[in-house]
């Protein structure tokens, strides 16, 4: 279910300065030119070592959906970015309008090196995990700045990817809009003890793979431990505390007060219009009880972002409370 991109995310979104796009390129290591971009260079400790990076790199590829998030939270509109899943160019949530621009530079952990090489970047940002295997190739044409991988740190790669693009300031300023608005939904919930009561199940259904029932080591699974919401017993069955994978026969494993679901590429190839509905899914406490919710895939499971999360927020508050 195609959900809105909310008043206070759009405020989170354009809060601060918006970036515009020049041109030059930086070097690290191996290629580049000087990244003059920015009149000088700073240091960024990266996964991959030290990275030199311009003052204010203006011509910023991301390789990643997170990347994308941050970038736009921080008021930069890359000139490249991967596309988000296999349906959709780039994240739906976002404002469009900041999209219009933006080249599309291939799949995720799949850049199309050639493409991102014509937009001359002075900075490439991405993740170890992703796209190590194109890291001589990508840092040849710009500093390239990864994290270590992706998911559950969201947080921490944040602060990073804004330090790369000089936008450190802004990233305060939108942790602290975070912080304030986790707090609001909380109060709103009726409190820590009440959140703490609500057992909420996260169900993923996945195009060409299994169903997930999402733990707690994972992007979605922050947002709601911040919250203070509680979790199923199954969750901390989860492989490496990341997800439970089980089949449609299965879908009763997701049962809880509160069910969030969506689905990852066509809701029939998915599975999800099979499941939804079937017995196994009526006879759920949350079916039962009116409080299985379904939501948009793109905002609650790939932007792994602040102003995803404010989305989310936004919409936690709108099914739960009261």
């Amino acid at each position: 279910m195609n959900r809105r991109i909310t008043a206070s995310a759009l405020a989170l979104a354009c809060a601060v300065t918006l970036a515009a796009c020049g041109d030059d390129s930086g070097s690290a290591g191996s290629g580049g030119s000087d990244g003059g971009s920015g009149g000088g260079g700073r240091t960024v400790e990266t996964a991959m070592g030290p990275v030199e990076v311009p003052e204010n790199p203006e011509r910023v590829v991301v390789l990643d959906t997170a990347e994308l998030d941050t970038a736009i939270t921080l008021g930069v509109v890359p000139v490249g970015a991967v596309q988000a899943d296999a349906t959709r160019e780039f994240l739906d949530y976002l404002p469009q309008e900041r999209l219009t621009d933006v080249r599309n530079v291939g799949n995720i952990a799949a850049p199309n090196l050639e493409a991102i090489h014509e937009l001359d970047p002075d900075l490439i940002i991405g993740s170890k995990v992703r796209d190590e295997q194109s890291y001589d190739e990508l840092s040849a044409i710009a500093p390239t700045v990864f994290s270590e991988t992706v998911g559950a740190p969201w947080k921490e790669n944040f602060l990073l990817h804004a330090e790369a693009m000089g936008r450190s300031a802004e990233a305060e300023e939108a942790v602290a809009a975070y912080e304030t608005r986790v707090a609001e939904v909380t109060e709103a919930l009726g409190g820590p003890e009440a959140a703490a009561g609500t057992e909420v199940s996260m169900l993923r259904f996945i195009d060409g793979g299994n169903t997930r029932l999402y733990g707690r080591e994972n992007y979605i699974g922050t947002v709601l431990a911040d919250v203070g919401l509680g979790r199923p017993a199954i969750v901390d069955e989860a492989t490496d505390g990341f997800a439970v994978e089980v089949s449609p026969e299965q879908v009763d494993q997701a049962d809880g007060d509160v069910i969030y679901y969506s689905s990852y590429g066509d809701t029939d190839a998915s599975g999800e219009d099979a499941a939804v509905g079937g017995p196994l899914w009526e006879d759920l406490t949350a079916v039962r009880e009116n409080r299985a919710f379904p939501v948009n895939d793109q905002l609650w499971f790939l932007g792994i972002g602040y102003t995803a999360a404010e989305g989310i927020l936004d919409e936690i508050e709108e099914t739960l409370a009261g």
